[in-house]
């Protein structure tokens, strides 16, 4: 059985979808400071961000993932962003979640805006619950959130995923 994501093209995107994705994350980020009112230091502190409000997830054996953001430089929106995941491996089901990315540098934001950024297939996230932020450190100066919003899927690993950056 083949699983069949439709992803439409950051660059293509209407005026209403990018401000429709432009609203999702500022209602995702006040959810992850809901769940853990620490990480608002980390939105605070971190030269940037991407949060993909809505990332859909599913497969049985073959997966994949898909989700648009919006990217944060200083604070400051600067673009909208892509997130493509295909994985293989035992997985059943399906989700959707948020999810936000914290780059500590410029280095590590500056490699994520030439869309030279991806993870290995190792990586992981970690679930938001109040208190979680509290003991989390950067890995090779990025950090990675997930807060799940429905579905049931058994896998939740973010490795594999990609990413294109795109100026507003």
């Amino acid at each position: 059985m083949a699983c069949v994501l439709n992803i439409a093209p950051v660059l293509g995107q209407s005026t209403a979808k990018k401000n429709k994705i432009i609203a999702d994350s500022k209602t995702a980020k006040a959810e992850f400071i809901k769940s853990d009112p620490l990480m608002k230091a980390l939105f605070d502190k971190a030269y940037g961000y991407v949060i993909f409000p809505n990332v859909g997830k599913g497969g049985i054996g073959v997966g994949g993932a898909a989700g648009n953001g919006v990217v944060y430089e200083q604070n400051k929106r600067i673009g909208m962003a892509k997130l493509t995941q295909l994985s293989i491996g035992f997985q059943a089901g399906g989700q959707a979640y948020r999810e936000v990315i914290f780059f500590e540098t410029k280095n590590e934001m500056n490699r994520f805006k030439e869309s030279r950024f991806e993870f290995s297939a190792q990586a992981s996230a970690v679930a938001v619950t109040e208190g979680a932020s509290a003991n989390v450190k950067y890995t090779d100066g990025v950090m990675v959130f997930t807060m799940q919003k429905g579905g049931l899927m058994y896998e939740a690993s973010i490795g594999g995923q990609k990413f294109k950056f795109n100026n507003l």
